[in-house]
């Protein structure tokens, strides 16, 4: 149900942004109905070993292959869906069709688009051995302003937990696997995307040293009451 209390403080919602065009323009945004209450997050290097070492720990003079890169991030969450508000408000595609429509948004993240897949059926059909690679879409994972992170999703698991009487989902769980892109990958992304990468780590890098900051300064008040002066 909506809340009653308009005075009740503005909440951020996180967000998935997709682009499905070589043009830089969101072809879809998925603003989550919930935030999830946790979220899982796992950093890798790229070119680590099974052991889990760093290959760049050991570096060679003029071998690249084990130049060190910036960390693979994963993400694991789950999102709930929950059509009952609008059904309260009679909305006429959720009392149609549901959850579907945001389920089908979810799914979509793992395909390529259709229309690089219909023109290489016609590319076919004409004897053509030209064939367009498909492309997973570029997603743009946004948790809060200091995450802003292109993404791949990997995987999207969904438990439909409510029904209403012409078997529409009306309740639904989304388990969400991400990892965000290599350098490579962003490179490839172009602008404005392949900045994306670096601002992040800065933005991490700026972080830390507010850490720091605080550390320092809970020593410095520390220090200053052991002092008899």
């Amino acid at each position: 149900m909506a809340s009653e209390f308009p005075g009740s403080p503005w909440l951020l919602k996180g967000a998935l942004i997709t682009f499905g065009a070589p043009i830089p323009v969101p072809t879809n945004i998925i603003i989550f109905q919930y935030n999830p209450e946790s979220m899982t997050r796992k950093l890798s290097q790229p070119g680590a070993d099974q052991t889990g070492a760093s290959r760049g720990a050991c570096l060679n003079a003029g071998d690249t292959r084990n130049v060190m890169q910036s960390p693979v991030e994963q993400y694991s969450l789950t999102v709930e869906l929950d059509a009952a508000d609008q059904l309260e408000q009679s909305d006429s595609v959720s009392i149609a069709v549901g959850l579907h429509p945001a389920l089908a948004a979810l799914e979509l993240l793992l395909y390529p688009g259709s229309t690089v897949a219909l023109l290489n059926q016609a590319l076919t059909l004409f004897g053509s051995a030209f064939i367009i690679p498909p492309q997973m879409p570029l997603v743009l994972f946004v948790w809060g302003a200091a995450r802003v992170v292109p993404v791949q999703v990997t995987s999207v698991s969904i438990t439909e937990t409510a029904f209403d009487q012409m078997l529409n989902p009306i309740q639904a769980k989304v388990d969400l696997e991400m990892r965000s892109l290599t350098d490579s990958e962003l490179n490839s992304a172009g602008q404005p995307f392949n900045t994306l990468g670096i601002i992040n780590q800065v933005a991490k890098e700026v972080m830390a040293r507010f850490q720091i900051g605080g550390i320092a300064a809970q020593e410095a008040q520390t220090i200053k009451g052991l002092l008899p002066f």
